[in-house]
């Protein structure tokens, strides 16, 4: 149901009134000192010598305006005090006072008609004690000064205690919606960052699927081919690449293995809360690093074997490297290793035949890896291997992850290179 129909459905207060009740209360009030008014109005009439039915109507009228008193509290205590002269609207001066005090009217506003009134009162009881009983003048003020302090006094404090009361629930009510309002918004920030979180795993998880299944079953496709070419001319050759193809699927089972056990495994609370801790601008870094981190992944070390492995296939591959190396980070060594294993997988798709080099530099305060391969000396795809162009996506991330930089494409003499550089922590 829209707004509109819910205001049409059940109208609310009329007027300046916030609730139903309020309305009820306002009217009883102003219908009793209606009628205390009206009822002091015939001695008024009396005394002023006018006629009653006049004294009457003007005491209804002045016992009425108790009605305005949340709308216009300072009228309400205005009309108080100018009545007191007549001895009329006692419920009206303190139900008036107790409204004004317990408004947001200033509290200058408050103080200086409260003084009007006591001095009023004061004045009124003073001259008619004084008329009506023989006895020492300073019993007289003494009376007059108790009664107006009573009449004006107490509904003031009870205001300015219920208005303070008031405030003070409004303001806790305004931090408890501004609390709730913060902690929908964390909630909804806290839902983000966990869809990102699991987004960001699913991509490193296939990320890692992709690197360790395209090269090894790479491998697999360009033995095979082999395997099929010279099966017939050369059987102890064929009976090698058969074993090289037994040998490459076997790792690659074991390699998926490894990373289904550790996606199986239940992660324990301190790195479960350290992952949503790095949840943050520099998120990406420390999850992909702690999630690969705690994989027995491979390392640098295992490069020449990976190049032998190419070797073995078929392809010209020269490895050359500079500096000493060192103990990197377990997610350094990973990524250097998974770029070089991609960028070898791609040469054996797109570039059959030709010529590779890898370069391996250990650098101050970081790592450089580049793959380069000459035109290619073969068909393209000629041992039907897919692609999904992915690669070098997925070589991007893993190095900018890291803080690193990345580049990758053709060459002068017809090839293609790719290159990165990840900073050592």
């Amino acid at each position: 149901m829209t707004s509109t129909g819910e205001e049409q459905g059940r109208a609310g207060p009329p007027l300046w009134w916030a609730r139903r009740r309020d309305v009820v209360v306002d009217g009883a009030l102003a219908a009793v000192s209606t009628a205390e008014c009206a009822w002091e109005g015939v001695r008024f009439a009396d005394e002023a010598g006018i006629p009653v039915a006049a004294g009457v109507l003007f005491g209804a009228v002045v016992g009425a305006t108790l009605l305005l008193r949340r709308r216009w509290p300072i009228a309400v205590v205005l009309v108080g005090i100018a009545v007191a002269p007549a001895e009329m609207g006692f419920l009206l001066s303190v139900a008036g006072m107790y409204s004004l005090a317990s408004s947001d009217v200033p509290r200058r506003i408050i103080a200086a008609l409260a003084s009007m009134s006591l001095v009023a009162t004061f004045v009124v009881m003073y001259l008619k004690t004084r008329g009506d009983v023989e006895a020492d003048p300073a019993l007289v003020v003494a009376l007059s000064g108790f009664v107006a302090v009573a009449l004006t006094v107490p509904p003031m404090l009870l205001g300015l205690y219920i208005g303070a009361r008031r405030r003070l629930m409004e303001s806790l009510q305004e931090r408890a919606d501004s609390l709730e309002r913060e902690l929908s918004l964390l909630a909804d920030r806290a839902e983000e960052r966990a869809e990102w979180a699991r987004t960001e795993e699913r991509t490193r998880i296939a990320r890692e699927m992709h690197d360790v299944v395209a090269h090894r079953v790479s491998l697999m496709v360009v033995h095979a081919a082999a395997l099929e070419a010279v099966v017939t001319k050369d059987p102890a050759r064929a009976a090698k690449n058969a074993a090289l193809v037994g040998d490459m699927g076997r790792q690659a089972l074991t390699e998926l293995r490894e990373m289904l056990g550790v996606l199986r495994a239940a992660p324990s609370k301190p790195a479960v809360a350290a992952a949503v801790a790095t949840v943050a601008p520099a998120g990406p870094v420390a999850l992909v690093g702690g999630a690969t981190a705690a994989d027995d992944g491979p390392s640098l070390e295992e490069l020449e074997a990976l190049v032998g492995q190419s070797r073995a296939a078929g392809m010209a591959v020269e490895m050359v490297v500079q500096g000493e190396g060192a103990a990197y980070a377990a997610e350094v060594e990973q990524t250097a290793y998974r770029v070089v294993q991609e960028a070898l997988t791609n040469c054996h798709k797109h570039a059959p035949g030709a010529r590779v080099v890898v370069r391996l530099a250990h650098r101050e305060g970081e790592v450089a890896m580049q793959v380069e391969n000459g035109p290619c000396e073969g068909p393209v795809d000629g041992v039907g291997l897919p692609s999904g162009g992915n690669g070098l996506v997925g070589m991007r991330e893993r190095v900018l992850g890291l803080g690193g930089v990345f580049v990758s494409g053709p060459t002068d003499a017809g090839g293609f290179r790719v290159s990165a550089v990840l900073p050592i922590p």
